[in-house]
């Protein structure tokens, strides 16, 4: 019989956790199957011996390259740990085998309704990227890894934006995601998983706070829009007070500014233009 491939697939050392390489370790030791488990084995090959022309289809295992299989001989954890890639052989009977995928999982978490900091409810959603680096302590850790790490992403999620005000959640959304990838990898590592990346998809909120966040915005717009007419009258203002400041050292200039006045409105439409005399023209008429 070919024993099978050993440890499991290679990984970054920021990624391997001392806890881990822990849990490797004891799962890896060599168990004492006692004496009736020694007669178990010798039965299980000798009926593979037995039924030779047909043994093949049963003790012939294809692991693909993005899995890994964790055998358990009479319960126990096989030396070696994880196999695969690749083929391997294994007892029927006295093995049970577990095939993790080490491919990275997505999974959208369920809308939570958050009573935020501020006393304001809102419903948010996430995704979340993991992966298994430890096939053998997802096996032996955790019932079932991935439901187990949906539902750590659920209260993670409610607790950490519970502590969070509107406004917070609203501008820090990719500072909320670093923190919960954070928390939710530090809680899995355990398990053997880690996990990659969270994103928050959407912050959705009542009606009522949307209609009013919306008036509260418009009311802003008008208030500044009223400002800055507002300065721009005092600006016109003392523009025309310093114009006219000029015009009246000069009472030749204001006859230009009436000539300049009339040449804008001729060159516009044709009309009859009356206009007053002005009384410095009639000074030398009344001389006479």
């Amino acid at each position: 019989m070919v024993d099978a491939e050993k440890g499991p697939g290679p990984s970054n050392a920021h990624q391997q956790k001392s806890s881990n390489n822990n849990n490797y370790e004891d799962y890896s030791a060599e168990h004492d199957v006692g004496f009736c488990g020694a007669i178990l084995i010798g039965i299980s090959i000798l009926l593979c011996i037995c039924f030779f022309p047909l043994a093949p289809f049963f003790i012939i295992k294809v692991v693909a390259q993005y899995e890994k299989a964790v055998i358990l001989r009479l319960g126990c954890i096989r030396k070696g740990g994880a196999a695969g890639p690749g083929l391997f052989f294994f007892l029927p009977c006295v093995d049970e085998i577990h095939v993790v995928d080490m491919r990275t999982i997505s999974f959208d978490v369920p809308p939570q309704e958050i009573l935020t900091k501020d006393s304001v409810t809102v419903t948010v959603d996430a995704v979340v990227y993991f992966r298994i680096q430890d096939a053998v302590s997802s096996v032996c850790n955790v019932d079932n890894v991935k439901t187990a790490t949906r539902l750590l992403a659920q209260t993670t999620l409610r607790n950490m934006l519970g502590t969070k005000s509107l406004s917070e959640i609203l501008s820090e959304r990719e500072e909320i995601s670093n923190s919960m990838q954070q928390t939710l990898d530090v809680a899995t590592d355990p398990w053997g998983v880690l996990v990659e990346r969270v994103e928050v998809k959407d912050v959705r909120l009542p009606q009522n706070l949307q209609r009013a966040m919306a008036a509260e915005a418009e009311a802003h717009r008008d208030a500044k829009a009223k400002v800055i007419a507002a300065e721009g009258e005092l600006n016109a203002s003392k523009a025309l007070k310093e114009a006219a400041d000029v015009i009246a050292e000069s009472p030749a200039a204001l006859q230009l500014r009436y000539l300049q006045t009339l040449s804008a409105i001729a060159a516009e439409r044709n009309s009859t233009i009356l206009f007053p005399m002005p009384i410095d023209m009639m000074k030398a008429f009344a001389g006479r």
